[in-house]
């Protein structure tokens, strides 16, 4: 799982709006391929302890008290291990050792992943070894890194979805945002789709799932369980 290391997305007036990974985009994924039995590293570029955005934790955003405290307490307990990530960039040729690598939103991508050519390594061994390559909400702009050396982008074409500009226009940060993800990804050449605001959707091409949103989480997860399964990687 490559998690933003970011605790702050850059507005287009130079202001840091505080945020990092979405609780629920996070826990989900991570619980339950622990859960399954899934051997699951966590990392982060430079292994820079990730952050959580807290809004991700408010009872509105994250579908409730309940829920809110789930997560929470999930965090909490893995409190040790989210402190002390692998070091993203040391995963670079060594993609033999993974089935899949799954990428949560949250605003701190949009920061930092998106750039990071590290990543964009990464991503063009998995994908071109056919491994799974998953990301969620804002997560996908983690796929931008990847690029060839010649510039093509190695997803150009491909079907995905990711967090809409019609949901960062309701999430209110549409105005103030240097770039919003749906417009880049299309401009890269995505064959964006977007579903409607805050219901889930995931889109599968080939080894790529993409989830549009926090509400899309478990649905990706299982996704992407299944995905694995049908490579026999479990």
């Amino acid at each position: 799982m490559a998690l933003s290391g970011s605790d702050h997305w850059t507005l287009e007036d130079g202001t840091r709006h505080p945020t990092g990974y979405w609780a629920e985009e996070f826990v989900v994924p991570h619980s339950v391929f622990r859960a399954q039995g899934v051997d699951v590293v966590v990392a982060t570029p430079g292994g820079v302890a990730p952050t959580v955005d807290q809004m991700s934790l408010h009872p509105k955003r994250a579908g409730g008290e309940r829920k809110a405290t789930a997560f929470r307490n999930y965090i909490n307990s893995i409190a040790g291990e989210l402190a002390h990530p692998m070091v993203l960039e040391h995963a670079v040729g060594h993609v033999a050792d993974y089935d899949a690598i799954y990428i949560p939103g949250g605003h701190g991508p949009m920061e930092d992943l998106a750039d990071f050519q590290p990543l964009g390594e990464l991503l063009i061994q998995f994908f071109d070894t056919e491994r799974v390559v998953a990301a969620v909400c804002h997560g996908p702009a983690g796929l931008l890194s990847a690029n060839r050396p010649n510039g093509a982008w190695p997803f150009d074409g491909m079907h995905m979805t990711g967090f809409t500009d019609e949901e960062e226009r309701l999430g209110g940060l549409a105005d103030r945002a240097p770039w919003l993800l749906e417009d880049r990804l299309r401009e890269r050449g995505a064959d964006f789709e977007a579903g409607p605001p805050w219901a889930p959707h995931v889109v599968v091409d080939g080894n790529l799932l993409t989830g549009q949103n926090p509400a899309s989480s478990q649905a990706a997860t299982d996704r992407t369980l299944g995905e694995l399964r049908v490579h026999d990687a479990l």
